[in-house]
């Protein structure tokens, strides 16, 4: 018996890594799954992109110039408290109030795992919405 990765598609990311070939790969990866993917190359690239824009889901590396991921991080819940961020990185760095990611996955990550994390975080996004679009006010 095979085990199904449930798979949310076609969703806007921003995808912030500074390394190009990782940024390339993560885009890649990305795109089989029909998402539109943003890319920044660091934490204050994305920001000012995050603030233009709407995404479903933010994908931002640790270790990066000018702003690392757990400052983006912090900046982005600071104007959305509830955006859902995924950090990939090769540090072990857990969330944790200094660094208020929703989860963390490890370089070199295993696909089928970052994508059935990605839904998780994803189908608490909609959860969410779909409380805001039933009440008509933003929770929290």
């Amino acid at each position: 018996m095979s085990t199904q990765v449930n798979r949310m598609t076609g969703k806007r990311i921003l995808l912030v890594e500074d390394e190009r070939v990782v940024r390339e790969a993560l885009r890649l990866f990305l795109s089989l799954d029909s998402h539109t993917v943003v890319e920044a190359n660091n934490g204050a690239e994305a920001f000012a992109l995050f603030c233009a824009g709407r995404f479903d889901l933010v994908m931002t590396d640790y270790e990066m110039p000018f702003v690392k991921g757990n400052e983006l991080a912090l900046r982005i819940r600071q104007v959305a408290p509830r955006q859902p961020i995924l950090m990939v990185t090769a540090y072990s760095h857990k969330p944790n109030p200094d660094n208020p990611v929703d989860a963390v996955v490890r370089k070199p990550f295993d696909s089928e795992q970052l994508r059935q994390l990605m839904a998780e975080l994803l189908s608490q996004a909609s959860e969410d919405t779909e409380v805001i679009s039933a009440s008509g006010e933003r929770p929290g």
